[in-house]
């Protein structure tokens, strides 16, 4: 994600950054996925500077490179001591169907300063009147948002091209676009992305989409890269360097969902880097009803096929060590005993094998709970997002499956219930049961439509590994 320390003032470690000193050298945990560093006692002071924000030495080049490529470390660019390109360099493309002329006149006008705004009319009936400052582009029929970025990106001359979706409603005093571009001086990084949080709203959907957007993507800076804590980014809003998407083609226009995922993951594949820089927020308008908020939701699972063919295991619904998969599952049927017995020898075999990195038993025996007890979250989720269809009518015959099925169900709303304490509890659980419900039975649906079932399918290791 960096090229050099030297181009960058300070890093913020991620919020799983944990350190271990001795006098042989430092352990480092950090990164998504959870990955363990080694380094000799040079390095201690390279560490410290990135945990205080302090100044770092001319030797530090290596280390922050092994740091940032984990997502171990984030970069903090200071503005006014980069060289990064100037907003005149960008050209906004919203593609918009059937959407209100005053929302975008809105959206064109808090856009002031950049480059150009090119509006893809799709299909709308009746067709979007011209607006001014934004050049308007008619497409007679609709393609989906796909064609429409295309379209647009075909007549762009700028250096930088942002997508932004004709749902992101921009105020004048925010300029996300200005802050965006000071991470292009980096030539190594090829997309970033702002945060799309959902509007604010007193309705009880639109909290509860504030809090579970499948849009919003969190508040902790990451590199973007598959399986990882943020291993896409939305095209609601998405700076990408303009001949890197035309190099690559472009959005895939055979597909009406996912086909941002599709980029961005192609990009990935190639060497690009990527990056979530959620300090910079673009609001996004919420769905107006829980029917559309199901739709939406069954829409995106639709996808996971589709994505699978192009990008094979990338759109699996589980990643899991085997061992405490297998101890998740006796937890998940109810086998309370034997769960129990099985933590011991799941929490001796990672003490061992994590015996080389000089970390003390205590924390290896913390850093193995942790793994359990995300890998049991993970593998509840993927049952109610993947394999709920298979475990409903499994349950006719067998009890245990039964009780598998709906600890599944409210395991993952129970911790979101714990972790963002929304004021609506009953209502919140609901809604988050039936908005997975709905997106499994989009991958069901994406999955027959595309006779290929592999999206469905686990990866399952079995090497030492910390889930997160």
């Amino acid at each position: 994600m960096t090229s050099g320390c030297e181009k960058v003032s300070t890093y913020n470690v991620d919020s799983s950054w944990w350190r271990y000193q001795s006098p042989q050298g430092d352990t480092v945990s950090a990164g998504s996925p959870l990955k363990l560093f080694r380094f000799s006692p040079a390095a201690r002071e390279i560490l410290e500077a990135l945990e205080n924000g302090g100044e770092l030495p001319v030797s530090a080049s290596s280390v922050i490179t092994r740091l940032v490529t984990a997502g171990a470390i984030h970069p903090q660019l200071a503005p006014a001591q980069q060289v990064a390109p100037h907003a005149t360099d960008v050209t906004v493309v919203i593609p918009a169907h059937n959407e209100s002329i005053d929302h975008l006149a809105a959206l064109v006008t808090s856009l002031n300063g950049v480059g150009k705004v090119i509006i893809v009319d799709d299909g709308s009936t009746p067709p979007i009147a011209n607006i001014e400052g934004a050049q308007l582009i008619r497409r007679e029929t609709c393609g989906g948002p796909a064609a429409a970025r295309n379209t647009a990106l075909a007549t762009v001359t700028s250096e930088i091209v942002f997508f932004l979706d004709a749902d992101v409603s921009l105020s004048t005093m925010q300029r996300p676009w200005a802050d965006l571009l000071f991470h292009f001086h980096d030539p190594l990084i090829g997309l970033v992305a702002p945060r799309v949080a959902s509007q604010q709203g007193p309705s009880i959907l639109q909290r509860y989409e504030e809090a579970e957007s499948p849009l919003d993507l969190g508040e902790e800076p990451a590199r973007v890269s598959q399986g990882t804590r943020v291993s896409y980014v939305p095209s609601a809003a998405m700076m990408i360097r303009t001949a890197l998407v035309r190099e690559h083609n472009g959005f895939d226009e055979t597909l009406r969902y996912g086909e941002d995922v599709d980029l961005v993951w192609r990009l990935i594949e190639n060497g690009i880097n990527c990056c979530y820089v959620p300090s910079i927020e673009c609001p996004h308008r919420t769905r107006t009803t829980m029917r559309k908020m199901l739709k939406q939701r069954y829409d995106y699972g639709t996808s996971a096929a589709l994505l699978d063919q192009r990008h094979p295991r990338a759109a699996s619904p589980l990643r899991a060590n085997a061992l405490l998969l297998t101890t998740a599952t006796t937890v998940l049927m109810g086998y309370v005993y034997f769960a129990m017995i099985l933590v011991v020898p799941t929490m001796v075999y990672f003490m061992i094998s994590l015996r080389s990195t000089s970390i003390p038993i205590a924390t290896r025996t913390q850093l193995a709970w942790k793994g359990l007890l995300s890998t049991t979250r993970l593998f509840a989720r993927a049952i109610m997002r993947a394999w709920w269809p298979l475990f409903f009518i499994a349950s006719v015959v067998s009890l245990r499956l039964g009780v598998m099925l709906t600890f599944s169900a409210f395991v993952p709303p129970i911790v979101g219930l714990l972790r963002k304490k929304p004021g609506y509890p009953i209502r919140y659980l609901v809604m988050r049961i039936l908005e997975n419900l709905a997106y499994g039975a989009g991958v069901w649906a994406g999955a027959i439509r595309a006779r290929s079932f592999r999206c469905l399918l686990p990866v399952i290791t079995v090497r030492r590994s910390v889930a997160r």
